[in-house]
């Protein structure tokens, strides 16, 4: 009898719990559904299109069928590309991460006890998003036109000769790519800065650390989460940036990205294999990169 009164007591208590668990599995459904509709089927699908044969004898056909060579050919035909939109996101992220320290360091840590000044601040960094990605881009097309206001101006101090220009060249593209993701880099800082006890700055100072000491070794490491956050955030879309790199754009055909070939592929050759394939390289490749990344700094929670 004591057995089995202990044994319904632990059933009552287990069934709570039991319709907890189905209420949380209730609420994750609509999201799971959402992940498997719109993520997973279109990955399976590109995966398998990407083992396809390209059908030229009708435009846009392919039969699929389980063949590498599309892998092969585009590692063969395209790796200078690849290159050139890592080298080109790496130089982007960077160049990001230089400009928007210092802006969320002044907005989280200087700005702390302003709050006005620091929310009029935040809606200035986040500003361009209320403007079409492809508007502000046309914007420094313009810019940075032969005709228009900073190639003059350059000419007329003479540093740049009559056949000098500023599109079509790396210079113009890591320049947009930069622009376009700042926000991006700033706000993952602004948030790791925000949250920073500035007692443990003025403790370092207390202890006769230089200000450069106190960066590296308090400010900087406290912030790395931030940092992490804020170059995934960049570097992972610069990397498939296909706008700025674009001739109608910041770019020309010595700038070309990965990005840029795999929409060619799609919506101008329609050859549908090659571009999928194209797209799992591009996507197997970050991973590794990424992986790597939030490993060495020791941020793998992040992941």
């Amino acid at each position: 009898m004591a057995m089995s009164a202990l044994a319904v007591a632990d059933t009552k208590k287990a069934s709570p719990q039991r319709r907890a668990s189905w209420v949380a599995f209730a609420l994750l459904l609509p999201g799971l559904a959402y992940l498997a509709l719109f993520f997973l089927v279109p990955f399976v699908s590109l995966l398998i299109t990407s083992f396809g044969v390209n059908d030229t004898s009708q435009y846009g056909a392919f039969y699929y069928a389980f063949n590498w060579q599309n892998y092969v050919d585009v590692i063969a035909e395209y790796w200078p590309q690849f290159l050139r939109s890592f080298w080109y996101a790496l130089l982007a992220t960077l160049f990001a991460l230089l400009i928007s320290y210092p802006i969320a360091y002044f907005i989280g840590v200087v700005l702390r006890d302003r709050p006005l000044i620091r929310n009029l601040l935040l809606v200035l960094v986040i500003a361009p998003f209320f403007i079409s990605f492809l508007l502000r881009t046309l914007a420094w097309k313009a810019l940075f036109a032969d005709e228009g206001p900073v190639v003059g101006f350059l000419q007329t101090i003479g540093l740049f000769g009559p056949q000098d220009h500023i599109t079509g060249t790396g210079f113009a593209v890591v320049f947009g790519l930069t622009y376009n993701f700042i926000p991006f880099m700033t706000l993952p800082l602004f948030a790791s800065l925000d949250r920073l006890d500035t007692r443990l700055l003025e403790a370092s100072s207390d202890l006769y650390a230089t200000p450069g000491q106190t960066f590296w070794r308090v400010t900087f490491p406290l912030s790395l989460p931030g940092v992490v956050s804020g170059t995934l955030l960049t570097f992972i879309p610069a990397t498939g940036d296909y706008v700025n790199a674009s001739q109608a754009f910041l770019g020309s055909p010595s700038t070309t990205m990965i990005g840029n070939v795999i929409q060619s592929k799609f919506l101008i050759t329609v050859n549908y294999p090659q571009a999928a394939a194209l797209s799992i390289l591009l996507m197997a490749v970050i991973l590794i990169i990424v992986g790597s990344y939030v490993r060495r700094t020791g941020t793998d929670d992040l992941l």
